[in-house]
């Protein structure tokens, strides 16, 4: 139970940072610019990020590159899902007139609905927790070169 604890609370941190980043661009009017999303990956590459680097500081010795992977994996995924629900719960019920404008501003707009656009916003950030785990395991793993 200890070892899932940890990615747990770092993934629910990072959700909560990307949650205020929304609604800090959104004070703004900023959020239906698709531009500010890439700040997303990263956010999400330092909560993954300090979630590896904390694993290893308890436990040098066990800590592999599986265990990083996993840690990175779980992290990413829990950030990734909590904001996806705050996005769908944000395009519907608190700012309903999100979505219109963000399609409009995206140009064409391809007659997506708040289902499928809740669906890409999920899609990327998961792809992006991939794409960053395996970059921040490169910084984490343990090197075999003898020189």
């Amino acid at each position: 139970m200890k070892k899932i604890t940890l990615p747990i609370r770092f993934g629910l941190v990072t959700s909560a940072v990307l949650i205020a980043y929304f609604l800090i661009l959104a004070l703004f009017h900023k959020h239906i610019n698709p531009v500010f999303s890439c700040f997303n990956a990263v956010i999400t590459a330092f909560g993954v990020y300090e979630a590896v680097r904390f694993s290893k500081l308890e436990s040098p010795d066990s800590f592999s590159y599986g265990e990083g992977f996993k840690i990175g994996l779980i992290t990413g995924f829990i950030a990734t899902i909590l904001f996806t629900i705050f996005f769908l719960f944000y395009a519907t019920e608190l700012s309903p007139e999100f979505l219109p404008e963000l399609l409009k501003e995206m140009e064409g707009g391809l007659g997506a609905d708040v289902g499928l656009i809740t669906f890409v916003v999920g899609v990327m950030g998961l792809a992006t927790t991939v794409v960053v785990t395996l970059a921040v395991m490169q910084l984490f793993k343990n090197s075999k070169n003898l020189a």
